[in-house]
């Protein structure tokens, strides 16, 4: 691969080494988290529970691969426009560790307000219902990921960056650096850390609650790494004991076939758009919340008819 970069004009040489900026980083990592998957799953078989199921890991590994070879492709693609948009840059930028820690902070933030809109806006949601549709939560579930990702706009977030001055390829480590963080959160065998660290960071019990589809805890706690951003905007509950978590999605998707996992709310979101009706209630499908839904064609009908005899009295 180094010997093809070396051949290619510089500029594409130097896009595309930055593009596997995120998956060398997290390949580095992959022993790690074998690791303590494994770990893991000792540590709950020794308590006489087993979290593991080898069809959603075998699953989830799959959707992480499909994931990866995914988001290098997009980020070959994609990087160009970074740099056009990094050379129009309002500021001049060093990298020192005041700029790493500037960046990482306001990475993290934009990550907040992509995640929230994930779980708001339908278009986004067919891409991250991949990750939510597990009815447990062990470690591998970190993996559980979309190739759907740039399709529904996730580079999008970041863009504002570059804009600002971060280069692209410190932007794309950054990145990897927050998605890594969160492989941790994704467990039950941790209960509570200390205090001080809860109110600023996302944690296994933080994250528990934004997996379960109690109804409380529904559309709750967004955080990557800070989770200051949900208790200043509103998004934080904790976890309360009394009201154990219920993994999943209210609309649970009954399969093990990681396509139908990846499309299965696209095919029903193209579906609703297609149905009939005024064009601006059905491109609404596109980006309303995902529960929103046009009344039937029956209710629609009956409606229509009750304003008409109203008319006539």
């Amino acid at each position: 691969m180094d010997l093809l970069l070396t051949r290619l004009p510089q500029p594409i040489s130097h896009w595309l080494a930055t593009a596997q900026f995120e998956q060398l980083f997290l390949l580095l990592l992959a022993p790690v988290f074998l690791v303590t998957i494994a770990v893991e799953l000792l540590w709950w078989r020794a308590r006489g529970r087993d979290v593991y199921q080898w069809r959603d890991t075998l699953n989830n590994s799959v959707l992480a691969l499909s994931h990866q070879a995914a988001d290098a492709l997009a980020w070959s693609l994609l990087l160009g426009l970074f740099y056009a948009v990094w050379r129009h840059r309002l500021f001049e930028i060093p990298f020192n560790l005041a700029s790493v820690i500037l960046l990482y902070v306001l990475q993290d933030f934009l990550y907040y307000w992509f995640h929230r809109a994930s779980h708001r806006i339908r278009w986004m949601w067919a891409s991250h219902v991949v990750h939510h549709s597990q009815e447990s939560l062990n470690l591998s579930t970190a993996f559980r990921q979309s190739l759907t990702y740039p399709i529904s706009g996730m580079w999008v977030f970041w863009l504002p960056l570059a804009w600002i001055g971060f280069k692209p390829e410190h932007i794309v480590l950054c990145v990897a650096v927050n998605l890594a963080y969160q492989f941790f959160v994704h467990t039950e065998a941790v209960n509570k850390l200390p205090r001080a660290y809860e109110w600023l960071f996302n944690t296994p019990s933080h994250h528990r609650v934004h997996h379960a589809r109690n109804p409380q805890y529904i559309d709750r706690n967004y955080a990557g790494v800070l989770v200051i951003w949900d208790r200043l905007f509103g998004s934080f509950v904790p976890e309360d004991p009394a009201d154990p978590c219920d993994y999943g999605i209210t609309r649970q998707l009954k399969t093990r076939n990681p396509i139908r996992m990846m499309f299965h709310e696209w095919i029903d979101l193209f579906r609703d758009v297609a149905r009939p009706g005024p064009l601006w209630l059905r491109t609404k499908h596109l980006w309303a919340p995902p529960e929103w839904q046009r009344e039937n064609s029956a209710v629609q009908t009956a409606r229509r008819a009750s304003v008409q005899a109203s008319r006539t009295r």
